[in-house]
Formats: C-alpha cells, sequence, structure tokens
C-alpha cells in the first residue's frame, strides 16, 4: 500500500525580527508541541513546529508557506506594534490569510493580537488578544494561548478528518468543524467534593477562558424525562471526558460504569486526582490514562485539568487521522486504540482467536505483553510502526 509521507501538521510561527518577545513565545509553543507526547500518535518525527521571522533572500518578509507540503498547516502570527506599522509584513500576513482560505479547512492561520494595535489593521477580527489577558505574566498568557490553540487545532483536524472520510461533502466537513467539542463531567455526589469541583470545572469552562468549550454536567443538562441508562452512555460514547476521582467515586455503580464507557469507546480520558483521605477499592480502569492531581479544596489546578484533556483531544483527532490515511482499509479484525493496550481492549474485541490490536509507538513492555499471552494468546500486540512495517512488506 501506498502510505502518504507529508506530515499530519505542521505548526508554523512568525513574528517580526524587532519584536523582543518572539523568540521566548515561539519556543514555548515549540517546546509544547514538539513533545513526544504528540510523536508517538502522528507518527515519523511528531507535529513540525517551523519558524518564519527572518527575511528571505532580497526581502524585507519571511519565505512563503507551501500548504501543500502537509496533510493540514496551521500558521501563527504575533503581530506586535512593529508587524502592524510595517507594510510589508502586514501585506505578507494578508497573502498568508487569502491563501489558506483557498486551501481549505486544511489551512488556518492563527493570528495573536500581542499589543492592540493588530486590531486596527481591520483582518484580524477572530486574533487571540493576547494583550487583553490583563493580571498574567508572559507564562500564564503562553499557557492560555497553547489551550486557545490547541483547541482551535482540534477542530481543524475533525474537519480535515470528515473531508478525508467523505471527499464530496464540504458542507458536512464545515458543520463538523463549527461544532464545539464536548465535555463529559463524570462525579460522584456522595461526598463533599464530587459534585462541587464539577461545577468548578463547569463553570471555569463556561464563564472563564474556556468559554469557547461545550461542557456536558448530567445535573443540569439531562433533559427531563430521559433515564440516565440510555442519556449517558451517549453522551459518553461523543465526549472528552474528565473523571473527577474524589473518595466515594470508585464506590459508585455509575461512575464505574461511565469509566468502562470512555474507555470501550477510546475517547480522550483525564482523571483529576481530587482524593483526601482514602479510596477503599480504587477502580482498576481508571489507569492508562493521564492523572492531574488537584487539591478539591483550593481547586487551584483547573487550568492544568482542561489543558491536559485538551492535549489528549488534539491526541485522539491526530491518531483518527493518522489511522484513516494509513489504514483506512483495513479488515475488522483489526482494532486500532489511542493509548497502550490494557486488559479491558480485550472487551471490544470480537473475535480473539485472530484479533489484533493497534495502538501507538513505543510498543508496551514485556511485562504488560506476557498478561495478554495468558488471557488471549490468540490476539497480536502491535505498535502502528511495527504493523505498518508487517503490511509494507
Amino acid at each position: 500500500m501506498a502510505l502518504s509521507t507529508r506530515p499530519l501538521l505542521v505548526v508554523y510561527v512568525a513574528w517580526h525580527p524587532e519584536f523582543a518577545d518572539g523568540p521566548a513565545i515561539a519556543k514555548a509553543l515549540y517546546d509544547h508541541y514538539r513533545r513526544q507526547l504528540y510523536e508517538n500518535v502522528a507518527g515519523g518525527t511528531g507535529l513540525s513546529v517551523i519558524y518564519r521571522v527572518t527575511p528571505g533572500p532580497r526581502s524585507s518578509v519571511p519565505i512563503g508557506i507551501d500548504f501543500a507540503e502537509a496533510e493540514t498547516s496551521a500558521v501563527i502570527l504575533l503581530i506586535d506594534e512593529r508587524w502592524a506599522a510595517d507594510p510589508d509584513w502586514i501585506s505578507w500576513g494578508r497573502d498568508l490569510m487569502d491563501r489558506a482560505d483557498a486551501a481549505g479547512l486544511g489551512a488556518r492561520v492563527f493570528p495573536v493580537a500581542i499589543d492592540a494595535a493588530a486590531m486596527k489593521l481591520g483582518i484580524f477580527e477572530q486574533a487571540e488578544r493576547w494583550y487583553s489577558w490583563t493580571g498574567a505574566g508572559r507564562e500564564e498568557r503562553e499557557r492560555r494561548l497553547i489551550a486557545g490553540l490547541t483547541y482551535q487545532f482540534c477542530r481543524m483536524l475533525r474537519s480535515y478528518l470528515e473531508q478525508v472520510r467523505h471527499p464530496t461533502e464540504d458542507e458536512e466537513a464545515l458543520q463538523q468543524y463549527l461544532r464545539k467539542v464536548e465535555i463529559f463531567l463524570s462525579h460522584s455526589k456522595h461526598d463533599a467534593n464530587g459534585e462541587r469541583v464539577a461545577g468548578l470545572i463547569r463553570d471555569y469552562l463556561y464563564k472563564g477562558e474556556g468559554d469557547s468549550l461545550a461542557s456536558f454536567f448530567d445535573v443540569h443538562d439531562i433533559p427531563a424525562g430521559l433515564r440516565f441508562n440510555k442519556v449517558i452512555p451517549a453522551k459518553v460514547k461523543v465526549s472528552a471526558v474528565v473523571a473527577i476521582h474524589t473518595d466515594s467515586y470508585s464506590s459508585r455503580e455509575w461512575c464505574r460504569r461511565e469509566i468502562i464507557e470512555a474507555k470501550g469507546y477510546s475517547v480522550p480520558l483525564v482523571v483529576a486526582n481530587c482524593i483526601t483521605d482514602v479510596d477503599e477499592r480504587s477502580f482498576p480502569y481508571l489507569g492508562n490514562v493521564p492523572v492531574v492531581r488537584m487539591d478539591p479544596d483550593t481547586a487551584d489546578r483547573l487550568d492544568s485539568i482542561v489543558s491536559h484533556l485538551l492535549d489528549e483531544v488534539l491526541k485522539s483527532f491526530l491518531w483518527q487521522c493518522r489511522v484513516q490515511l494509513a489504514a483506512g482499509s483495513a479488515g475488522d479484525d483489526i482494532l486500532f486504540l489511542p493509548r497502550p493496550p490494557e486488559l479491558i481492549s480485550l472487551a471490544s474485541v470480537k473475535d480473539l482467536t485472530k484479533a489484533t490490536l493497534v495502538y501507538p509507538d513505543p510498543p508496551i513492555g514485556a511485562e504488560e505483553q506476557r498478561l495478554f499471552e495468558v488471557i488471549a494468546p490468540a490476539v497480536r500486540l502491535r505498535s502502528m510502526t511495527e504493523w505498518l512495517a508487517e503490511i509494507t512488506v
């Protein structure tokens, strides 16, 4: 089979050479998106982050960007007063935006207004307004910028995925792009913290910097007259999940069912560890996902929980895109998993005598492999790189 050699997502960061903070902001973006976290699901060298600041030969602006070099391209423009006062750079940015619009939803330009001068240009109305984030230092602003960009990358990849799956249905792709990412808050109401922390996360998503995210909260959002056992599994299936692990969480049947549903559908999942005393019997299927520790009394890490969840959502879309491009015609005996396999993964296997589980690199350790050999000896476990090497021989 012919495999695409183009990277899934390339991130370009551009700033005017006289913008003193440009290198530091660009480096923060580079460090975040070049992590192994993304490399494992995207394949190859992971996400490419490329700078555009140095003018090209006999030019006052950087060389152009070829959107055909990647499956999807995101261009981040750090626009300060120096950029806004330079006609050549204004023209360069406008040209990028025009070409991105012509290229379709697989190419996007994300302006960042470092100061109010960028907004006076009249061409960057949808810019992230860095200058308006008052009361925050540069590191705090960088964190907010990364969270906002990650969310936008998720929307872009979801649209691209729909275009690959349905190449003739442009309107459907657009609707997928515009639809928000839903978040399901799984929590226990049987201790002092579960419902309260869930409410704090919900308020953070709706009222704070995360107001572009949609959340799902069972107390308020299940329509009257509908049964929990119908609505909750349906919502978990299409959401990213935050499991608020308080002292009583593992003892509650519905909490356990929500986690099993989330694992069965392989949706993005983050555990917010809010234990204050003891969990008498920690639910075993809360593992194999990121765990963020948060003191439930101070609840001072809401931003970290949401940021990690957005990372998981972006990983999920990168993985889905990679699977679609590399193995769209694989047989029904192949099960693609967005995380390393665990024993609960076997519950989704139709035939344990011939299944292959394919998961992101790197290969799991020998100790985990042995567990599968004891319980399901016929099931083959392959990292994506191992599997692709087998089918392309």
